[in-house]
């Protein structure tokens, strides 16, 4: 089989490669998108990472494509109703790094809640070791609301509850191992916007269900104060009505590890005139840099996933989700 990972770094090379050794393996650093498409029109699977755009435009170039293996759990960047049209199988890797996601999260929030950044760079710009502007609050006795409690969420809540923390929760489907073992309590979504000091992000990204689940109603419905959480998809949040948030001073800061329209943010200085941006990216775009500048904002760069551990997890699970598929028994196929 001719197979072509996209998004790659040496040492994925060192992995896969020998891995399956009698198939043609390509290893490419660039992700693959609509503005950078691969040369080799007879792939018969390809792999991607998050930051790939694997549209409708891609796919009709790849007329023997038969699988793709996404090395992430989520799938929102692969157009997969024209997979479907092509009966082109997708797999993706359902559980990698809960728990790294999780301790991440909490990384944002002691950032917000103890400005240690900022009194790392005064002392390393200026040599001062004023703390003057640098007094936090503890994260005891305050109380997170939890918005998704899969296994992230979960993660987080018992990270919460080792903090001391009250744990308010929202999600369709409640975990009762969490209100038992650690007096998790469940409730409307508007409730845990209304009580929560904290409000910490964790549901998939689903286009038609999920899109601005963040809006400005529910940042409105926040107590003044409250801060932001999100580490897991931009698109979740209506960026606008975050900022509007932020500069009205509702919202006392955000931590983000992601961002809407993302991809685009990232490229858009060096390749402005080039990929013809649409009024609404624009947009995104100059909301993004006000988050960016922002004292009160912390943004990383769809980091959490990103320890030693969690990139090996996800480069044996798509390893054995392509052997899976090659060996006519896949795995770990999402629905389409």
């Amino acid at each position: 089989m001719k197979i072509a990972f996209f998004n790659t770094t040496e040492t994925d090379k060192q992995f896969f490669s020998p891995a399956l050794k009698g198939h043609a393996v390509e290893l490419i650093p660039e992700p693959i998108n609509d503005d950078f498409l691969p040369f080799t029109h007879d792939l018969e699977a390809i792999s991607v990472f998050v930051n790939s755009q694997v549209t409708q435009k891609v796919i009709d170039l790849l007329p023997k494509l038969r699988f793709i293996a996404t090395r992430s759990t989520g799938f929102d960047h692969i157009d997969l109703a024209a997979c479907k049209k092509r009966a082109i199988a997708v797999s993706n890797v359902p559980s990698y790094g809960s728990n790294t996601v999780a301790e991440f999260t909490f990384a944002l929030i002691l950032e917000l809640s103890r400005k240690v950044s900022g009194s790392y760079n005064q002392i390393r710009q200026t040599g001062s070791f004023s703390v003057a502007q640098w007094q936090g609050f503890d994260l005891s006795g305050k109380t997170v609301g939890v918005v998704g409690t899969g296994k992230i969420g979960a993660n987080v809540v018992q990270i919460a509850h080792g903090f001391d923390m009250q744990i308010h929760c929202y999600d369709p489907f409640p975990n009762e191992q969490l209100k038992t073992q650690y007096d998790a309590t469940y409730m409307t979504l508007e409730q845990v916007l209304e009580t929560s000091d904290i409000v910490s992000l964790h549901v998939p990204y689903i286009p038609n269900k999920t899109h601005h689940i963040m809006h400005k109603k529910a940042f409105d419905r926040m107590k003044p104060g409250t801060y932001f959480i999100n580490t897991a998809r931009g698109e979740l949040v209506d960026t606008e009505a975050l900022v509007e948030a932020l500069q009205s001073g509702h919202l006392a800061g955000a931590g983000l590890d992601v961002l809407e329209e993302e991809s685009f943010t990232q490229h858009c200085e060096e390749r402005l005139l080039e990929i013809h941006p649409n009024e609404q990216q624009l947009k995104e775009y100059l909301f993004n840099h006000y988050l960016i500048d922002a004292d009160n904002v912390i943004i990383t760069p769809h980091n959490a996933f990103n320890t030693v551990e969690a990139i090996q997890r996800i480069r044996q699970t798509t390893l054995e989700n392509i052997i899976a598929f090659i060996s006519g028994k896949p795995q770990n196929v999402v629905s389409l």
